[in-house]
């Protein structure tokens, strides 16, 4: 690809934001001919069409929504940047977006996530929620700075993302006060043929509990299955079912969910990564996250 003119990207970035060429050339005040002519250029600099006809419309190619999630990143951050200095206010807060797996307990998260907050860097904090392999697709368009996972970057995935172990904790199983005295005497046995509420099958968590109850013999009566962990616990706050959460957050789930440890598994746990886009982390804000979850939360 030849030399990228900014002029030209903001031209692409500015019809594609409006919609058309005619609307773009009311908010650039230029006439249809230049603009056409400057996409032309730019389009010949990246090397594929940016825009296909759709009857009388322009549609973004799958080059264009590349290029468009680029540019659109350029610009934001050009404006917040100009309007950071006429503020004259140099400690507006930076954004620091994170993408946290959906089947990470939201206690976890949020404990992972705290010590930014808590330090003297201004900061203003974006959280997404989903599926690792969407996160990590946002990741590689520079849409997140960072993702909090309950396992590594998968092998074979062709992205451009890096691993950090956090930590990890032992898993214990809660219940809702009254359920919990009827299985806690005799725990781990109890949870034969108890109703439990768990963690999608394809979850790493829900793996390594699998093979937990196979080796031990147990073969539960799962009532409900979740891949968002908050939803598996009000389940369980409503008294439904018996449910697994890391022992590090014990305190928060009896308290927050009305609930109460019936046991612990030594033997079953789950680990936590931050995955950056780059191998040397440098964010500052990411550098204390990762410190604290190492050793305070992770201890």
């Amino acid at each position: 690809m030849k030399h990228l003119n900014y002029s030209h990207l903001l031209y692409f970035w500015t019809v594609a934001k409006e919609g058309s060429i005619t609307k773009a050339t009311e908010v650039l005040h230029l006439t249809p001919q230049t603009i056409s002519g400057q996409l032309k250029l730019l389009q010949e600099s990246i090397g594929e069409p940016l825009f296909s006809r759709v009857g009388r419309g322009l549609v973004l190619t799958e080059t264009g929504h590349l290029v468009y999630q680029y540019a659109d990143e350029i610009f934001t951050l050009g404006a917040e940047l100009s309007s950071r200095i006429k503020s004259g206010q140099p400690g507006v807060p930076a954004a620091l977006t994170v993408g946290i797996v959906n089947s990470i307990p939201k206690l976890i998260a949020s404990r992972i996530l705290q010590p930014a907050l808590d330090a003297e860097i201004p900061l203003r904090l974006i959280c997404k929620e989903g599926e690792l392999e969407s996160l990590l697709g946002d990741l590689a368009v520079h849409k997140l700075d960072l993702i909090l996972s309950d396992c590594a970057v998968p092998a074979g995935l062709n992205v451009k993302a890096f691993s950090h172990g956090l930590g990890h904790s032992h898993i214990s199983f809660f219940a809702k006060n009254n359920l919990a005295r009827k299985f806690t005497a005799k725990f781990p046995a109890s949870l034969n043929q108890a109703p439990l509420l768990l963690p999608m099958k394809d979850s790493p968590l829900r793996r390594e509990l699998d093979d937990w109850f196979d080796k031990q013999g147990i073969v539960p009566t799962v009532v409900a299955e979740f891949d968002d962990s908050a939803l598996m616990k009000a389940f369980g706050e409503e008294g439904i079912g018996i449910f697994p959460s890391p022992a590090v957050i014990r305190d928060e789930i009896e308290f927050t969910y009305h609930s109460r440890e019936i046991g612990s598994l030594d033997s079953v746990k789950e680990n936590y990564f931050a995955i950056s886009p780059e191998r040397k982390l440098k964010h500052p804000a990411v550098l204390l996250i990762i410190e604290a979850a190492r050793k305070q939360l992770f201890k």
